[in-house]
């Protein structure tokens, strides 16, 4: 393809591809994220392809490779379309019932498809799956319709539309008006409107201007951004030239961790495809407008989250937090002004563009316009990656999308936000998720991560995990953050090994208001939140592990004692082969016990054991 001089030759172009493609054509359309990947979908494609061949079916069958689609636990996920036919868990040798049964003779295969844990039925289409009907995938439904690695595929579902609209017929106060109306708030951290943003950067004085998209993921159990990066990588790119062109920037980087290969790869493809056909480079489509992208790899700190000590990191120095103001729109990257959004809110803009601020600031609340992109894991069925529209209630999240807790068990609590985030329990599950409401709660929205936790939970044991989590990651510039945070650890360490003191928990939350007002970044001013939720929620699981020397989840080793139920113990034997320090004795066919002298309180016959008769006191 060659460069684009102007928008006739994007017109033709877009035709040209459209043309081009049938869809009545049968299309295979299969998930090769980094989580499909990992169950072994590259394999599938293989397969598809060779069967493909055999048939001489080449040119009647397309196998698309897409990224991620969403349920991550039923990967890999084949979708057919037209026919919109959803398989899962596919495996190769699936691959010529696949093309021979659906195919080829039209039949669906009942044993590839969804079942409902509920009724027990069995579901053929994608949007009829209760994980997926109670979505609004404005964003990531499109990771299912594109191969990351082709530009042409965007081109077709109206890539690039929006900055051909915004360049060429509305100026840059119109284009960050039109954010402002959206109502676009920043997709992490607490949700600064986007526009205002973009605003102060614009108005801010000096001649050379940045922007940076911020995918330093980094909270346990996130992948919402690499996740987008790697199934659509030029949604965020379209979304940075616009902002660009709004703000006055020439220059932008995408700040991304090293851990992320395939989204490197597909990211580094996709900017270089967008240079080549003249979204980005040298008079873009005709107009007075330069701007060039790049990547900037980061080391994984998770500091480097932090607007601040990102800016630190690109600019080669130690990524650690600056004091504000000045704001990185006012002195940013080199001491110029500074954009920076994260992947959500760059791939919000070419959406807001095209279909307008009306359209937009109808989904979500008053406040908290738009779908958000969670990831949905932990005690749950249905893990995966989510987006609904703000405002949905934790309730719906939980238990209609995800489909309940694991084994039946008893919900305890959700944390949102990230390690930073708070601990929502069973009665607020009706809380809507925006803003406003889960800072309410004392938790935070953060960039989108949701961890569900079942009763067999210890919320203490929890909150000393984020702060272990924190603690390691601080980059130790201040005082509050690097000595709070640690101290703060070593009490929960102390209540969970049966140490702690009454005394403990008005200490708590003496340090975690220490730390959340003097802390120079929001890594401390947030890092209380886990404690403090916790203590709020569920002060009697610290009482029971101050007070009565016991950890109700029976989880923290110290306050546990393992035995055996003699009345449901067959002497099968399987824990004491499974018990890597020899606890347990007995005779084979007869009652086993613990050696509690040797016992390590690993957990191996607890889980090991089919009859339920290792208890936990």
């Amino acid at each position: 393809m060659k460069k684009l001089k102007d928008v006739k030759g994007f017109e033709k172009l877009r035709n040209e591809i459209l043309a081009k493609r049938d869809a009545k054509k049968p299309c295979i359309a299969v998930c090769k994220s980094t989580g499909c990947g990992a169950y072994g979908s590259e394999a599938v494609i293989a397969s598809l392809r060779e069967e493909i061949m055999k048939r001489d079916l080449e040119n009647k069958v397309d196998v698309l490779v897409t990224g991620c689609h969403g349920f991550c636990e039923k990967g890999p996920i084949v979708l057919i379309r037209p026919r919109k036919i959803f398989y899962h868990s596919v495996k190769p040798k699936d691959a010529e019932e696949i093309i021979t049964e659906t195919i080829i003779k039209g039949n669906i295969i009942d044993r590839l498809l969804y079942t409902d844990p509920v009724s027990g039925e069995k579901i053929t289409h994608e949007y009829e799956i209760p994980f997926y009907k109670n979505q609004e995938r404005i964003i990531f439904g499109n990771n299912e319709k594109i191969d990351p690695t082709k530009i042409e595929d965007y081109i077709a579902i109206g890539g690039y539309n929006a900055l051909a609209k915004a360049i060429l017929s509305m100026t840059p106060e119109q284009i960050i008006n039109e954010i402002k109306r959206a109502g676009l708030r920043g997709r992490g951290g607490a949700g600064f409107p986007t526009g205002m943003k973009w605003e102060f950067c614009k108005n801010a004085p000096g001649d050379i201007k940045y922007i940076i998209c911020n995918a330093d993921e980094g909270d346990p159990g996130a992948f919402m951004d690499r996740s987008l990066i790697e199934g659509n990588p030029h949604s965020l790119i379209e979304g940075m030239i616009i902002g660009a062109y709004a703000i006055g920037a020439s220059k932008g980087y995408v700040y991304i961790r090293d851990e992320y290969p395939l989204a490197l790869k597909h990211l580094t493809l996709a900017i270089s495809q967008a240079g080549e056909l003249g979204f980005s480079g040298k008079n873009i489509l005709g107009v007075d407008f330069d701007f060039t992208l790049n990547i900037y790899r980061g080391a994984g700190a998770f500091v480097c989250g932090e607007e601040t000590a990102l800016l630190a990191s690109l600019e080669g120095r130690v990524g650690e937090p600056r004091t504000r103001p000045p704001y990185p729109a006012q002195k940013g990257l080199w001491d110029k002004p500074t954009n920076i959004n994260n992947v959500k809110t760059w791939a919000n803009v070419p959406l807001i563009i095209n279909r307008g601020a009306d359209w937009y600031s109808r989904i979500g609340t008053e406040k908290s316009k738009g779908t958000m992109i969670f990831s949905l894991v932990g005690k749950i069925n249905n893990t995966g990656l989510v987006e609904v529209p703000m405002g949905i209630s934790l309730r719906k999240m939980i238990f209609e999308i995800g489909g309940g807790i694991k084994d039946d068990k008893k919900f305890k609590a959700i944390q949102t936000g990230g390690p930073s985030g708070g601990c929502i329990p069973e009665p607020l599950l009706d809380l809507s998720v925006d803003y406003e409401r889960l800072t309410e709660s004392g938790a935070m929205m953060g960039s989108g991560g949701m961890i569900v936790m079942d009763e067999n939970t210890c919320m203490v044991d929890v909150a000393k995990y984020f702060l272990d989590f924190l603690k390691n990651e601080s980059c130790g510039k201040c005082t509050p953050c690097r000595e709070g945070i640690t101290q703060m650890h070593a009490i929960l360490t102390d209540i969970c090994e049966g140490k702690g003191k009454e005394s403990d928990l008005e200490l708590l939350d003496e340090l975690s208001q220490v730390i959340k007002a003097s802390s120079l970044c929001a890594l401390g001013g947030t890092a209380p939140n886990p404690v403090l939720t916790t203590i709020k929620y569920f002060k009697d699981e610290y009482t029971a592990h101050i007070v009565d020397k016991r950890c109700p989840a029976g989880v923290c080793k110290e306050l546990i004692q393992y035995t055996i139920d003699k009345d449901k113990c067959t002497g099968c034997g399987l824990c004491m082969k499974r018990c890597p320090h020899d606890a347990i004795v007995g005779d084979k066919k007869e009652p086993h016990q613990i050696d509690d002298s040797k016992c390590i309180k690993c957990g191996v016959c607890f889980d090991s054991c089919k009859f339920k008769a290792v208890i936990i006191k």
